[in-house]
């Protein structure tokens, strides 16, 4: 039996986000007293109450946690998939794993299975169209429906649910202020992801570093022809002295752009990315890389949910972990 109220039509009414009215039925301290008294009151008004079904998994687990992952190319998500089935295994659980495919309506059809109510939590990275976009209804539904959820990865968003992520941010400061410590001063930023939280907080670390963004020197699309027209001009033009890519896709379009203008690796270009150890350490020169180790943080995830699912968080009150990455150097950043 569907509630006779949801959490996007008590927003309606009171005028507030769905954000703010999930935070004070969660007892979220985000919230003040006054807001969260005339949401609850609301609520109670209508006849709000969680999903029954999630209520009796409370009461009789499936032994299921459902996972999202955004894209199952990147083989970070393979490793991180891997922690998680690992981890699961100690507890007994089976994993479902669904792919979005970066889509927003692939991964609302997704939210809208996980409801049925055959897992017992939810492991999520969420989709880039969906950070693009910044439609989170269907992601609300999930705490709609009472069932414990937690971000992994993709992190930076105001939902009330338990997260576990890398220091993004941080990565990127320490790899920008060795460089400057070692008197480069024309250190450059390429990204496919400046437009998603994880990209954004790469280039945050980035800047910070510079002290004066003034000397920032990016090159950012999200389209490949664009970016490599870009990345070129940073190479060739500004002849910046090292490059930090936050991505993939940018750190191999830079290696092959070094190779076509015959700008050599160290010599020439310092070279950080983030990009797999597999991938790394094969690549001529080896490519130095941000290590996220992502087996830890795909157990820790479910780690989290398991505390979650036996009660051993306060409600209302929301666990966020950070892992701390590690800058490994191999042959792009020898001096």
């Amino acid at each position: 039996m569907k509630s006779k109220i949801t959490l996007k039509e008590l927003a309606k009414l009171l005028n507030v986000s769905i954000s703010t009215v999930s935070k004070a039925l969660h007892d979220s301290p985000e919230i003040s007293p006054k807001t969260a008294d005339r949401v609850k009151e609301l609520a109670s008004l209508h006849n709000y109450r969680p999903n029954p079904v999630a209520v009796n998994l409370k009461k009789s687990k499936t032994g299921t946690i459902g996972v999202v992952i955004p894209n199952i190319s990147n083989s970070f998500f393979a490793r991180v998939l891997s922690g998680m089935e690992a981890e699961a295994q100690k507890h007994g659980q089976q994993v479902i794993t669904y792919i979005s495919n970066e889509s927003i309506e692939r991964e609302k059809q997704i939210c809208d299975m996980l409801t049925s109510g055959f897992v017992d939590g939810v492991l999520i990275a969420v989709s880039e169209e969906t950070q693009k976009k910044k439609e989170y209804d269907h992601l609300y539904s999930l705490l709609d429906y009472d069932i414990p959820v937690v971000f992994y990865d993709r992190i930076n968003l105001g939902l009330p649910t338990d997260k576990i992520g890398v220091d993004d941010e941080k990565s990127f400061y320490d790899a920008t202020k060795y460089f400057r410590a070692k008197g480069l001063n024309k250190i450059g930023l390429a990204s496919a992801i400046h437009h998603v939280g994880i990209g954004q907080l790469r280039i945050k670390g980035y800047k910070k570093a510079l002290q004066d963004e003034n000397n920032a020197l990016m090159a950012t699309s999200t389209k490949p022809g664009d970016l490599k027209v870009k990345i070129r001009s940073l190479i060739t033009e500004s002849k910046i002295e090292a490059l930090l890519c936050t991505d993939f896709e940018s750190a191999i379009m830079t290696t092959r752009i070094a190779y076509e203008e015959n700008i050599k690796i160290p010599d020439d270009l310092k070279l950080i990315g983030y990009i797999s150890r597999e991938i790394a350490e094969f690549l001529t020169p080896s490519l130095s890389y941000i290590e996220q180790h992502p087996q830890e943080l795909g157990s820790t995830a479910v780690k989290i949910l398991n505390n979650r699912l036996d009660g051993k968080y306060e409600s209302g009150k929301f666990e966020e972990k950070i892992i701390a990455t590690t800058l490994m150097h191999l042959e792009s950043t020898k001096f």
